[in-house]
């Protein structure tokens, strides 16, 4: 993006993608941020650092991203009584991340909004984890808290509370519905029920073990966050991973990327009263996790890439069952699709249901498979095309309807292309290493990764401390930009939808609560 015209200075960034780091000043904030958004920028992340003990003050950081590449915006504040423009009013976003900032470190924005997010009494209310000096104590005693929730007031209307705790082993979250009859008129999102202060635990790893935590922030896209980690560190390493590995990571993210689809078309297609498809693409989805632990050693992934590399180097004899698998995958997956397609009673629900139009998506920053359902053609795998998919062209696929239906339709769309690049890296898959060493890490320095997960855009925010030590790992999952989207493609349907519109975007709590 260019900021030129704000005179602002920019540095290059250890980063896979081109990426620049801009000081600027408190009045410089919502400028800078204001003319990212005129030239089509998206939010990414934005977080607080407390680095008192070197430059005296506490950091906020704000990474844009745009067709050009990425751009880390770097304000100071001289102490914890300082505020920051408020850039929920460029990006909306930002309101639950500028509120988790504060209750991770304890510097406020200047929005109305000083609602705590992450905070559920789990600590001191006057304390901040990630403050440099932060002390936990055993003898804290678990304190209260009395969310304010916003409530919609008329005749006729109605309160819905649900969660946090749901059926089965979903994670906790709590929604609150108002609603006139069944039609829904607001939804309020409640998260960080599992909470699990990863960021903080990050900082007792070293930057060579680190990955490991970084592939668990969100299970289901492990190979995303540990290609992710590995970018950063790698960046901040200045390490030359080799090609090999490179496209055994691509077939590692394809992979992940399968599966993840093949269940979500599956539980799709029982929240829309057809219990066949979630039989059928559960059975697909278990071959595969399956094969995935023959050939990777870990049925989700884990632990297989790895900072200079990966774990381990595919056989011949596996690579082979991979792609014979992903041909007969192929023809289920188009049998089923006709079945969706021609089925009247499931295109009844899809169609017009949980609807988040082009103009809309934009403005709110839907990112990822639900954003391209929404007309927003944005895949890294395209834009920024990082080896090995320079030479494999994925296909980016996109929508303009962006209800159900559309995300459902890409959903299909990417499965059969991730089916395709699968086939496509195993028949071309280049010799040699699987794994480079990580070489010398330079003391205190800032690196980022950004890798296109199925769900959507994957960063780490990596800087390391002395010794290879980490200082501060923020891992930033694609649902903090689509849980509040979803709050509003609620709304006008049926309370009997919020299921089916839930499921269609399949957001992480997870992953967002760090």
């Amino acid at each position: 993006m260019n900021l030129a015209p704000l005179g602002l200075a920019a540095a290059p960034l250890p980063c896979a993608l081109p990426a620049v780091r801009v000081p600027v000043s408190s009045g410089e904030v919502l400028a800078a941020c204001r003319l990212a958004w005129e030239q089509g920028a998206q939010l990414l992340a934005l977080w607080l650092a407390d680095e008192r003990d070197r430059t005296g003050g506490f950091c906020l950081r704000i990474v844009l991203q745009d067709a050009a590449g990425l751009a880390l915006l770097e304000h100071l504040l001289p102490n914890a009584d300082a505020q920051y423009p408020d850039v929920a009013a460029i990006f909306p976003a930002a309101n639950r991340m500028q509120r988790a900032a504060f209750d991770l470190v304890g510097v406020a924005s200047e929005s109305d909004d000083q609602r705590p997010w992450l905070w559920m009494a789990s600590w001191p209310i006057d304390r901040f984890p990630l403050q440099r000096d932060f002390a936990p104590s055993p003898k804290w005693e678990p304190g209260e808290e009395n969310y304010p929730f916003v409530r919609v007031e008329g005749d006729g209307v109605h309160e819905i509370a649900v969660g946090p705790v749901h059926a089965g082993i979903i994670e906790p979250g709590h929604f609150r519905f108002q609603v006139v009859g069944e039609k829904l008129l607001r939804l309020e999102e409640r998260l960080a029920y599992a909470h699990k202060g990863i960021e903080k635990r990050f900082e007792q790893f070293s930057i060579d073990d680190a990955f490991r935590l970084a592939g668990r922030v969100s299970g289901d896209s492990t190979v995303a966050y540990a290609w992710a980690y590995a970018q950063a560190s790698e960046a901040i390493a200045g390490c030359a991973v080799p090609p090999r590995a490179l496209w055994l990571r691509a077939l590692a993210l394809e992979r992940e990327r399968i599966a993840n689809h093949l269940g979500d078309l599956g539980y799709l297609g029982n929240d829309g009263g057809f219990a066949f498809g979630l039989a059928q693409f559960s059975r697909l989805k278990e071959d595969v996790l399956r094969q995935n632990l023959t050939a990777f050693g870990h049925r989700m992934l884990m632990d297989y890439v790895v900072p200079g590399g990966v774990a381990a180097p595919l056989e011949a004899a596996e690579a082979a069952a991979l792609r014979e698998q992903g041909v007969a995958l192929e023809r289920e997956v188009d049998a089923l699709r006709n079945v969706y397609d021609e089925h009247a009673g499931l295109q009844d629900r899809f169609r017009g249901c949980g609807h988040v139009a082009p103009e809309i998506a934009a403005q709110l920053g839907l990112t990822g498979f639900a954003g391209r359902a929404s007309g927003q053609a944005r895949d890294l795998r395209c834009d920024f095309a990082l080896p090995p998919y320079a030479a494999l062209a994925p296909r980016k696929a996109t929508h303009g309807d962006g209800d159900v239906a559309a995300r459902v339709a890409v959903r299909f769309d990417e499965l059969k292309d991730s089916l395709r690049l699968t086939r496509a890296i195993v028949d071309a898959l280049p010799d040699g290493e699987c794994r480079a060493p990580l070489p010398e890490v330079p003391p205190f320095r800032l690196g980022l990764g950004l890798v296109e997960g199925w769900r959507g855009p994957v960063l780490i925010a990596l800087q390391s401390g002395d010794a290879r030590s980490v200082r501060r790992c923020h891992a930033h999952d694609p649902s903090w930009l689509n849980w509040p989207v979803l709050e509003y493609a609620v709304i006008g349907n049926i309370v009997p939808d919020f299921p089916l519109i839930n499921k269609s975007f399949n957001l992480s709590y997870s992953g967002h609560d760090l």
